[in-house]
Formats: structure tokens, sequence, C-alpha cells
């Protein structure tokens, strides 16, 4: 069966994504997704971590998800997820969705119908991107009407939340995967996050932050 491209086909990043684009792509976009947060609930066993000690990178939890997960209301939080959204460079589509299911390990694509199991898995999904970033008077805009997204839901094998700062920023301060170091990762979605617009950065990533840079420091003083 040959997938219809017509219209192209657009991917929204919220973790790696943002700083490391291994595709090509014929155009971009900053932006957010309504109704998610991002959190690092995801474990991560080959990548930023291992089999006998996982670190963590970001996944998306639905709001009513998150809602019943949390002892909190929707006043604390705007669940909006700031990203980057790609277009993949026409003609490109079906190598780079390919390449994509490998690097974000799906569990299931529900998109084209594909069943391949992996460990760490993520799901496909399509999602509104909006764009309403300080200083622009026209408010919320739609971006893209039907991005695809990679989320590890909470029925995923690799779900670890819910998680509180502390314990989350303790692997990611010193885990270490094939991929490199979990502060490694972290460090570049904050900075790639703040660089776009401070805006973007979230309480979640915020908190971490000063957690896991404590945790760092500590360590090295006492080395």
């Amino acid at each position: 069966m040959t997938n219809d491209y017509s219209d192209g086909v657009w991917i929204f990043g919220y973790g790696s994504l943002i700083w490391k684009v291994d595709f090509p792509i014929e155009d971009q976009a900053f932006g957010y997704i309504s109704g998610y947060v991002r959190r690092f609930w995801q474990k991560s066993h080959d990548h930023r971590g291992t089999e006998e000690s996982p670190g963590f990178v970001v996944t998306l939890i639905e709001k009513d998800t998150f809602l019943n997960f949390e002892n909190t209301t929707d006043d604390e939080h705007d669940f909006k997820c700031w990203g980057m959204a790609y277009k993949i460079k026409s003609g490109e589509e079906d190598q780079v969705l390919k390449h994509l299911d490998h690097r974000e390990k799906v569990l299931m694509n529900f998109l084209f119908i594909n069943y391949n199991f992996f460990n760490d898995g993520y799901t496909i999904h399509k999602v509104k991107v909006y764009s309403d970033l300080p200083g622009e008077k026209t408010g919320p805009k739609v971006l893209l009407n039907n991005a695809i997204v990679y989320i590890g839901k909470e029925d995923n094998p690799s779900f670890g939340g819910p998680l509180d700062i502390t314990t989350i920023s303790k692997t990611v301060a010193f885990n270490v995967g094939p991929s490199g170091t979990n502060l490694e990762y972290f460090v570049n979605l904050f900075e790639a996050l703040k660089s776009k617009s401070p805006h973007a950065l979230d309480n979640h990533l915020v908190q971490l932050h000063s957690a896991v840079m404590n945790l760092v420091k500590s360590s090295i003083d006492q080395s």
C-alpha cells in the first residue's frame, strides 16, 4: 500500500528532536501542543541508561490522566508543551518515518497499522500545533492540524511515572547509557528550549534543572 503524503508530513518533537534533527526536512516551526504536560517519566534502557539502571527521558501526559495522577488543579498548569515541528523532505517520508520509529522505539504504529514491538515503546498520535508567544498580538493560532507526535503512554512497559523531582534528579544527574549521559540529554533539552524562548520552559523542567544542578555541584565539590 502506498501512503498519501500529498499534504506533507510534519513531526512534533518535545524531547531530543528539538536539538537533534537527524533526517532531511524542508520546513520547521516552533510551537506547542495543548492538553498535555511534559514529564521525565519514561525509562530509557538503551539510550540514556541500561537494563540494570535505566535513565529517564521525556514523555507526554494527557491532562485527564495527569490530574488523576497528582493532587492538582487545572489552574496550576497551562497544559501546553512547547517544542519543534519539522516537515519531512518530500519523497523521504517512508524512510524518515521508519528511522523515527526505530529512534523512538515504537511499540505500536497506529498511524500506518504496522505492529512492531520494542522495548521503551512510544506510540504515534496526531496533534494540532499552536503558537502564541509573548508579543504576538493575534493570540493563539493553529500552525498545523495533523502533526505526528511520539508518546510513551502510561500503559507502555517503560513508563515509570508518576515520579517526584527528587527521584528523577538522582537518576538524571548520574546515569549513563549507550547514547551518553542522562545529564547531557536533560541539559540539551533545557538549553534548547531556553534558547527558543524562556516562556517555553515548563515548571517541571525548571524545578528539575535546579535539583539536578545542585546534585552535580555537590558531587564535584566532594570529589
